[in-house]
């Protein structure tokens, strides 16, 4: 910091020498003229001398007046500065000064001419001041001139460091990214007046980040500068930025902003299996649809990128399981298709591969990253209930079978390896009637009670069969009793028969039509003979003709109706079984 100092007072005294090399001898113009003497080419005289008379002032041309003036800022001292002077002095003139500043920040000296600046200036508050300066008579106060307007100009100094306005900096950038990519650009500003000497221009360079990045040093462009950054090895870089005006000089004032640089990811890893080999023990009695294990393809990358399907590509009835992927752990869960059975086969060697869903072709060479590992099941034996030899059963028994016969069996074993008697039992619930009996040890069905077709004809029981070891094991299986038919119902008129005939009715006349039903089972038909009661069997008045299946027809074959009555009622028909 000393030394930074001196530097800057040395650029300080370099100007005020400048300044005054340059401008001061050309203030110097004197205003000293004499009065117009009345002569023909009208040329001003100029101060007569001393014995030559009175000294008169005359108006003359104006050569005092400047343009502008110069004053370094930030310059201060014992004295106030001298900023220049507008006339050579006299006598008879004095000097009046007006405009910013007057009086305040800048004095003149009435007699002399010279302003001075008597305060500090910073150019950044203020790059320039308006003012006027006029010519008075001293004695009368009598101006000599109009009032002249010329400007001071604050002439800058590097006294103001460069600053990052918008830091601190966040940047992303993709991981092994080319080198010379972009990632980010800053900007530094400079309070210094940017159009005198190098003040204000900026270099830029970086500090802390090397190598992995660099600067374009004038258009403040961070880039790429190492091959291969590596999200997974590093993920954030702390880049330090300075920008430094003078053209990055000795001497210059510098400023540093911090930008955070983050690899974001790609998929430049594949999925990797922990192990080469999983081993699983699960239970044979495992439901459908159950994770029998899981297992994990781990892979560096992330999000999107890390995320992987599995899939069993080979194995020992590999069709008896499938493999999901859980869309939270991305694990690979192993699920059952099939039932197992441990008495069957006991074990089971599988081939699975985990694959990345979608890959980047610059770093998977065209092909999904994939990894494949081996699964080894072992399954476990469980005590599994007995098992019936059907699904359910079918029976059937004729409706005049005798109690405690025996109509059907059912067969159960228990599948284990210890192979647990077996005791059966009918569910009651389902034979609320109790018309049937099991045999516990071997499963016959036995008649209770006698059945009846055209009451029931299905029954259905539930029997239930339990291991002896262990009673909680049991299964159940439906059997259907079928009743079947026997002909034990003789036939019925299917309605009463009355008929009517009028006394003047004709022989061969259809008098009534009757038909009879059958309870009993009609899959095969029925075939009925129709008779006259015994005790009108001689009746000669009436007789009856058999039709082909179930009806006949009563017929009168009287030639003459020999009864006084307009009607003549018949007696009912009574319907004999045909037995063939």
């Amino acid at each position: 910091m000393p030394r930074r100092g001196e530097e800057r007072l040395g650029d300080m005294w370099t100007s005020i020498l400048l300044v005054w090399i340059t401008c001061v001898p050309n203030a110097s113009t004197a205003l000293f003229v004499g009065h117009s003497n009345g002569s023909r080419d009208g040329s001003t005289a100029g101060l007569h001398g001393p014995g030559e008379g009175q000294r008169i002032l005359s108006r003359a041309k104006r050569g005092w007046v400047w343009n502008q003036m110069f004053v370094l800022e930030e310059f201060s001292g014992p004295d106030p500065i001298l900023v220049g002077r507008v006339s050579i002095p006299a006598f008879q003139l004095s000097y009046i000064l007006a405009g910013e500043g007057a009086g305040t920040i800048f004095a003149i000296n009435e007699r002399t001419g010279d302003i001075h600046a008597m305060k500090r200036l910073d150019r950044e508050e203020k790059a320039e001041y308006t003012l006027t300066a006029q010519v008075i008579n001293r004695d009368t106060n009598e101006p000599l001139e109009p009032p002249s307007e010329f400007i001071i100009k604050v002439q800058d100094i590097n006294d103001n460091a460069p600053e990052f306005t918008h830091g601190p900096y966040h940047a992303t950038v993709p991981e092994m990214s080319q080198v010379g990519r972009s990632v980010t650009k800053v900007t530094a500003t400079d309070a210094d007046d940017p159009v005198y000497g190098n003040s204000a221009k900026l270099v830029y360079s970086i500090l802390e980040g090397q190598p992995y990045f660099s600067i374009d040093p004038n258009t403040a462009v961070i880039k790429i500068a190492l091959h291969g950054m590596d999200r997974e090895m590093r993920e954030e870089y702390l880049v330090v930025i300075q920008a430094k005006d003078m053209g990055g000089h000795m001497g210059g004032l510098s400023g540093t902003a911090t930008v955070t640089v983050t690899l974001t990811d790609v998929n430049d890893n594949p999925p990797k299996f922990s192990k080469s080999i999983y081993e699983f023990s699960i239970p044979e009695d495992l439901g459908l649809g159950k994770a029998g294990g899981r297992v994990k393809a781990n892979d560096r990358d992330i999000g999107e990128n890390a995320r992987s399907t599995y899939s069993i590509i080979d194995g020992d009835e590999k069709d008896i399981f499938k493999i999901t992927t859980d869309p939270e752990t991305q694990e690979g869960i192993l699920l059952l298709k099939k039932p197992l059975d441990f008495e069957s086969k006991k074990s089971y060697t599988l081939k699975i591969e985990a694959a990345n869903v979608g890959f980047d072709p610059q770093f998977s060479s065209g092909s999904p990253f994939r990894d494949t590992a081996t699964v080894r099941v072992t399954v476990e034996d469980s005590d599994e209930p007995p098992v019936f030899s059907l699904a359910s059963y079918l029976l059937q028994v004729h409706e005049n079978t005798d109690v405690n016969t025996i109509i059907g069996q059912v067969s159960a074993q228990d599948p284990d390896a210890a192979a647990s008697p077996i005791r059966y039992f009918i569910d009651r619930h389902t034979d609320l009637e109790r018309q049937f009996n099991i045999n516990v040890d071997d499963g016959k069905i036995t008649l209770a009670k006698p059945l009846d077709r055209e009451t029931d004809m299905w029954h259905n029981i539930t029997v239930t069969a339990t291991e002896v070891r262990n009673h909680s094991q049991i299964s159940r299986a439906v059997v259907a009793i079928k009743v079947l038919d026997i002909n034990d119902n003789a036939p019925e008129f299917s309605s009463d028969n009355e008929a009517f005939l009028c006394e003047n009715g004709k022989p061969g006349q259809v008098i009534q039509t009757v038909s009879a039903i059958d309870k009993d089972d009609q899959r095969n038909g029925h075939f009925f003979i129709y008779s006259l009661v015994p005790e009108m069997s001689n009746n000669p008045n009436f007789t009856i003709k058999n039709n082909i299946g179930k009806i006949t027809s009563i017929f009168c074959r009287l030639i003459e109706v020999g009864f006084l009555c307009p009607l003549l009622r018949l007696v009912r028909l009574s319907p004999q079984l045909h037995v063939s």
